[in-house]
């Protein structure tokens, strides 16, 4: 008898399988990194051949360790890096060329050419987004453009695209024999090329992006059989489910009703409110955006916000500073100091995202004086991911006219409690860790388990949401402001560093 529920976690630094109960508690785990690649300042790539390989070690590792076989997997959910653009030879199975990150900033001229035809936002009622170097759309238009022949290749029908969710379902299902190629609608809603009220592409779109249509997937529900895996070590279990990464968070966090949401503390920050059947249109900065299909069920909208740095800044502190050894250590360094020292880091590495929309803003540390040490840098870089998450959550709130009354924090960061007691404060609302965190992977197993009937329905799925520690306010209102003040002073300070042609 089946009695678990598998999920495939395909992200930004790594890739993870994770078996779960039906309680939602982890069985069996296993990770393995992948190279990040920086051919050039501003791009970030990875090799769609590694990530595949790697996903096969790990799947065949977290089985080996609870001794389980593919029978006794119910169904795998995939959750996955959004809108990481790849292109691959239907024929060969073989890329085309590395893995276009979403972080990176090489369209930005592109982006500045079609917004000044029509405005930034000239896309955004039909996709819900603004003209951005984050969204594939316009990766996949510089992949055709750049990469020899590969255009008459795809307008020869030899070539497809698609996100890492499609890439994994494609070599999952078979590959070159006959493998799926498809995508579900949040994935889908991520490339600027797909139509929010009609849920399928646009001819509009991939007119003015000069995208054919024969290199796009099949958009599908996020909660759906669509076929076995063929061969491997999960031969013949079904694939079930497909979510992106800050969907499947919501999803995992039981975020079922209009107005809750939830902030993964990742590479980056993705801040998601449920709006239910509404699909919200932002003047404030945030993107419009497919929360999940289930099944049949319409569709779920929510919007976001997306903050391109947050554990990367630490990662950064880590690899290119040495100022610690492990990511873990910021939060020892910055504890050795009782604030920020009037030390700001704004972390502008590839532009601002949500809500200033900035892609010319680079990188900075303001507010130096001979007093600041590393100690203070490290909790600047700390209170950055704080201060970020502030301002797409009061974007949040004018959008939507919801108040935020408590924010659910899953990702990698929430085990840094000083993070997590600064964020409340300066939200001045509760914030809620709960004790399962690895709520993306979640997110994507109970996407299939509710296709294939092991969970039920959304009670079903609360039922599993249990608090580990939840962080009340402590800061006097007068502090909370002044912070806050420096901060968007230190926020303007950052734009306009760099050429829109990069």
């Amino acid at each position: 008898m089946a009695n678990y529920i598998g999920a495939i976690d395909q992200g930004t630094t790594s890739t993870r399988f994770i078996v779960f109960d039906h309680a939602g508690s982890v069985i069996s785990d296993a990770r393995k990194a992948h190279e990040q690649i920086f051919p050039k300042p501003g791009w970030v790539e990875h090799d769609p051949a590694e990530i595949w390989r790697n996903t096969q070690e790990v799947i065949a590792s977290a089985l080996s360790q609870a001794k389980l076989s593919p029978r006794d997997i119910a169904a795998v959910g995939i959750t996955n890096q959004r809108e990481t653009t790849v292109l691959w030879d239907r024929r060969t199975g073989a890329p085309l060329h590395n893995a276009l990150v979403w972080q990176d900033t090489r369209v930005d001229g592109l982006v500045a050419a079609y917004a000044r035809e029509g405005g930034q936002d000239r896309f955004r009622a039909a996709t819900g987004l603004p003209l951005a170097s984050y969204f594939s759309g316009l990766k996949l238009k510089w992949l055709l453009d750049h990469v020899p022949d590969a255009r008459a290749r795809a307008d020869a029908g030899d070539v497809l695209f698609g996100t890492v969710d499609s890439w994994l379902v494609w070599n999952l299902t078979g590959g070159t024999l006959n493998g799926l190629h498809i995508t579900d609608v949040t994935n889908a809603s991520r490339t600027q090329l797909m139509n929010l009220a009609t849920l399928d592409w646009d001819d509009g779109l991939l007119a003015a992006f000069d995208v054919p249509r024969s290199v796009l997937p099949s958009i599908v529900p996020s909660s759906e059989i669509y076929g076995s895996a063929e061969g491997g070590a999960l031969a013949d279990t079904r694939i079930a489910g497909i979510l992106g990464d800050q969907q499947a968070a919501l999803v995992g966090q039981a975020c079922f009703e209009p107005g809750e949401a939830k902030n993964t503390y990742g590479t980056g920050c993705f801040v998601l409110m449920n709006t239910g059947a509404e699909a919200v249109p932002s003047a404030a900065g945030l993107l419009t955006t497919v929360a999940y299909k289930l099944g049949a069920d319409r569709p779920c909208y929510a919007l976001e916000g997306s903050i391109a740095i947050t554990g990367a800044l630490v990662q950064w502190l880590r690899d290119n500073l040495g100022l610690i050894e492990n990511s873990s250590d910021v939060e020892v360094l910055a504890r050795e100091v009782d604030d920020n020292g009037d030390v700001y880091f704004v972390p502008a590495f590839s532009g601002l995202y949500a809500p200033h929309w900035k892609a010319s803003a680079r990188g900075c540390i303001v507010g130096l004086t001979r007093y600041a040490n590393r100690n203070h840098i490290a909790r600047a870089a700390l209170e950055a991911t704080a201060f970020q998450t502030r301002e797409v959550l009061e974007a949040m709130e004018q959008d939507s006219g919801i108040p935020v009354k408590a924010l659910r924090a899953d990702g990698g960061m929430v085990a840094n409690d000083l993070l997590m007691q600064f964020q409340s404060d300066i939200l001045d609302a509760p914030v809620l860790r709960p004790k399962i965190t690895e709520t993306t992977a979640l997110g994507a197993a109970y996407a299939a388990g509710l296709a294939v009937g092991y969970w039920t329905d959304h009670e079903d799925l609360k039922r599993n949401w249990a608090l580990d520690r939840r962080f009340e306010p402590a800061m006097a209102e007068s502090e909370r402001a002044r912070l806050y003040r420096s901060w968007q002073k230190a926020v303007t300070r950052s734009f306009d560093w760099a050429s829109a042609d990069g």
